[in-house]
């Protein structure tokens, strides 16, 4: 069994990261860690994310999906007529459009309206 040390103190259990005792209690007392509440008020958005939410959230999640689509069969057609560099910066376009999507879903479902009123 492999021993760790930590803060240059050696132990048989081995140490965690607070530097206690594998197999110690550690408190979260006073760490600011909060155990899985869902308050909803504890970390609301500003001005600027709720402003950003409200447009983002008029759009239509399908809008992303098929940008990334058209993304990669431009890129393909790009790729074919042996424009190769291109392909590779308009595929790079894909996963942007895709990501993009997943946030404008993230906000129509748990947006910050939620908190505010929205």
């Amino acid at each position: 069994m492999a021993t760790g040390t930590m803060s240059g103190t050696r132990t048989g259990g081995g140490m965690t990261a607070g530097g206690t005792a594998a197999g110690g209690n550690m408190s979260t007392a006073g760490s600011g860690m909060t155990s899985g509440g869902s308050d909803p008020h504890s970390h609301s958005e500003g001005v600027v994310a709720r402003s950003i939410e409200h447009y983002t959230a008029q759009m239509p999640s399908d809008w992303f999906l098929w940008a990334g689509g058209a993304s990669i069969v431009a890129s393909a057609t790009l790729h074919l007529l042996g424009r190769k560099e291109d392909a590779q910066f308009v595929g790079h376009w894909a996963p942007t459009f895709l990501i993009l999507g997943l946030y404008n879903k993230i906000v129509k479902v748990a947006g910050s309206d939620r908190v505010h009123g929205g």
